[in-house]
């Protein structure tokens, strides 16, 4: 490292591979100093003029600012704010087209001057070696400080380098034919530049600084050797004349034979570069507490008849810059934005200027004329001989062409800096550095694409094992514990339930007994899943009862039927048949004699003697059905509570239905018996009283039957389950038994 810094001291320099020399055209505009143009009538402020994301705005339309005043804020990493250039009104925040050379719009405010130039309140700073470096920093950022001689790289980012720094290299070279912004600051303002490179010596601590200045430059070199001749560790090194030697990569090798690795940076190799006009920045902001507002921009050109280097205000128009200067368009006139190497053709002359922007080059035909059409590549091999970069351009534009973008990065297409030193040289006139300007915009737009697809599919993947995690979790929770895992507590909960069913002593009562096959149906549905058994003991003791409790019923029945009255139900039954014909027998009679003398009694009682007897002989079969239907169930075994129910109820409803209309029928009939016979028969008058009689006395047993039937068939329905198919057979001959009987009442 010594000795390196001995060669360096020597005035050493390396040479770099390819290079050109195109002519330089700097004489016509270094020849006068900076001047100070007048305010624009508005001013086009892009929110973004720095590598990095944009700044929160924090004005608003129809809002007075003052010069200097902020406009944005940083708001994430590499963020630098933009301030007002000058005094006025913000007409619009609105979208207006870039420096770029799609000229796409983006974000800007549009500020109208007030013409008073009045400035914000500043802080500058005497002494910076006492400021400590976070605060040294925070200066240069706040400030709006960024690269002015490439891409605007935010400077703040790299004075707060976090890798050992050997060596701080000045970037005055400024090799690209017709600028001479760098030239004629380092005239007017070394001093001013020597104090930023010190502000930078303070927050890197190199070991060496060096300045590079091309050898053309003379006037430059020794206003900067004077303004240094204090600072031991500043060295004004002199470089020869080679385009592209400006480059950041080149001029490291040149200064310190030292070389950045592919898709390295420099401080990877413990070196930082810097602008002369960014450095002069810095020394604004620290010193003299001034945002970085405007800077030096050459207008040069054959149609520019002041050419030279001008003070202008961020956001000034290009218009304006080129009619104070004496602008003269010639038809189809260009008007290129940087030099005639790098720079690029503006689309409109109302795009405002920006950080970056260091010279505005208006020629004629003569003096940039329009390439000619594209030409087949002869392999001459003078693109490869002229890169300084040691790429093969002739691959890399067949590779762009075909859109083979693995190859392309495969030949470290990404280490191009797009001098354009392979295009000047061409003979065929391909515009290679188009392609491959192209085809870097195309690779990052795949990355990008990847990148979404990537994430895209993590998330997916995330989701997926989500949705099987809860899936497999539903299907735990639905899932029945096996036996082999049940607890202590549960085995001794089932057993003690099968002992109290077991020790449960027998009861007569139906009750008891359905309680009792409840309790077992629980204990065995809870202990479903182990090997235990019912006690088929149990059924067995249950069936006997319930046949016994059956028998019982039946003899019940039988003796209450002989106790009872013997026309009860079947007398109503009889009685009411009787009356429904009598009343059949009156209409018939009185239609065809309405005035015709009473009815021959003797035949009346004849008739209601034959009526009373062939009631009493069918309530006797109805009785003898009525009890064989009801031993058969009571002896039937027992069947599905819920389909007797709804059997018996069925019944049940069946014959309270039609006993009220049996009996209003027959009270109609015998009203009209007595209505149609006038005369006084002591006969018939005790026929009707005995059947009304009769009648009332059957309605009471029908009632106390109605009752018995119900407790038979609640506890029928109570019982404990048997046979299905039985208990349907047995309701199916009861639903057939009263039909018939049903029939054959009407038929009577």
């Amino acid at each position: 490292m010594e000795k390196l810094i001995a060669q360096i001291k020597q005035g050493k320099v390396w040479p770099f591979p390819g290079g050109i020399h195109p002519p330089g055209q700097k004489t016509i505009s270094n020849t006068q100093a900076i001047t100070r143009l007048p305010l624009p009538g508005k001013l086009v402020v892009p929110l973004k003029q720095h590598i990095g994301a944009n700044g929160q705005l924090i004005v608003d339309k129809g809002q007075q600012v003052l010069k200097g005043q902020a406009l944005t804020k940083p708001i994430a990493n590499w963020s630098v704010p933009v301030h007002a250039p000058t005094s006025g009104i913000i007409n619009d925040i609105c979208q207006m087209p870039s420096a770029h050379p799609s000229a796409l719009p983006e974000l800007s405010v549009i500020i109208e001057p007030d013409g008073q130039d009045q400035w914000c309140e500043l802080a500058p700073v005497t002494t910076p070696s006492q400021l400590s470096h976070e605060q040294l920093i925070d200066i240069i950022h706040d400030r709006g400080i960024a690269g002015m001689g490439g891409a605007g790289f935010p400077t703040y980012i790299k004075a707060d380098s976090r890798k050992a720094i050997e060596y701080f290299i000045v970037n005055a070279v400024e090799c690209e034919p017709y600028i001479t912004a760098d030239d004629v600051l380092m005239r007017e303002h070394a001093a001013d530049i020597i104090a930023g490179i010190e502000i930078m010596q303070q927050l890197l601590t190199p070991t060496l600084t060096i300045v590079g200045i091309e050898d053309n430059k003379p006037e430059a070199i020794a206003a900067m050797q004077a303004a240094a001749e204090h600072n031991d560790k500043i060295i004004i090194q002199t470089v020869p004349t080679i385009y592209p030697s400006g480059g950041e990569k080149q001029l490291i090798k040149l200064l310190t034979n030292k070389e950045v690795p592919s898709g390295g940076i420099p401080a990877d190799i413990g070196v930082l570069v810097q602008n002369v006009g960014t450095l002069f920045a810095v020394h604004q902001a620290v010193y003299e507490g001034k945002p970085l507002i405007e800077r030096v921009i050459t207008v040069t050109g054959n149609t520019i008849h002041k050419p030279g280097n001008v003070w202008a205000l961020l956001g000034t128009e290009i218009k304006h810059l080129l009619d104070c200067q004496g602008f003269s368009p010639v038809p189809q006139q260009r008007v290129v934005m940087g030099g005639p190497m790098m720079g690029f053709t503006l689309p409109t002359v109302r795009i405002g200027v920006v950080k970056t922007t260091n010279c505005i080059l208006a020629p004629d035909h003569d003096e940039l004329a329009e390439p000619g059409p594209e030409k087949a590549c002869i392999r001459c091999s003078a693109c490869a001989d002229a890169c300084p970069a040691s790429l093969l351009p002739q691959q890399l534009q067949w590779f762009a062409k075909s859109k083979e973008y693995d190859k392309l990065k495969e030949h470290n297409l990404f280490d191009c800096i797009e001098c354009g030193a392979c295009a000047y040289v061409c003979p065929s006139e391909i515009p290679l550095v188009q392609y491959y300007r192209v085809a870097k915009v195309e690779i990052k737009e795949q990355q990008a694409e990847q990148v979404k697809a990537e994430r895209a599919k993590e998330r997916f993947e995330l989701r997926k094992q989500r949705l099987e995690r809860e899936q497999e979790a539903r299907q735990n929770r639905h899932k029945r514990k096996p036996a082999a895992e049940k607890s202590a507590d549960e085995k001794q909960k089932i057993a003690d339930a099968l002992a109290r069913v077991k020790n449960k002593p027998a009861k007569g009562d139906e009750k008891s007994a359905v309680a009792a096959a409840i309790a077992r149906a629980k204990a065995k549905k809870q202990n479903q899943d182990t090997e235990l058994e019912p006690d088929n003991s149990d059924v067995a003791l249950e069936r006997a009862a319930r046949k016994e409790q059956a028998r019982k019923y039946k003899e019940q029945k039988a003796a209450s039927n002989t106790a009872a009255d013997p026309d009860d139900k079947k007398s109503a039954v009889a009685a009411a048949i009787a009356r429904a014909k009598a009343k059949k027998a009156a209409a018939s009679e009185s239609d065809n004699e309405s005035t015709s003398a009473p009815a021959d009694d003797k035949k009346a009682a004849v008739a209601a003697a034959i009526a009373r007897a062939k009631a009493k002989k069918a309530a006797q079969a109805v009785s003898v059905e009525n009890d064989n239907s009801e031993s058969e169930v009571a002896t039937a075994s027992p069947a599905d509570n819920k389909k007797a129910a709804v059997a018996a109820a069925i019944a049940r409803a069946k014959a309270k239905k039609a006993a009220p209309a049996v009996s209003v029928e027959n009270d109609d009939a015998e009203s009209e018996i007595t209505t149609a016979s006038p005369a006084d028969d002591k006969k018939a008058a005790v026929a009707a009283a005995i059947a009304r009689a009769k009648a009332k006395k059957a309605a009471k047993a029908e009632q106390a039957a109605s009752v018995e039937n119900d407790n038979s068939e609640s506890e029928v329905t109570t019982a404990s389950p048997a046979d299905n198919k039985k208990a349907a057979v047995a309701a199916a001959i009861a639903r057939a038994k009263a039909k018939k009987l049903q029939q054959e009442g009407s038929d009577q």
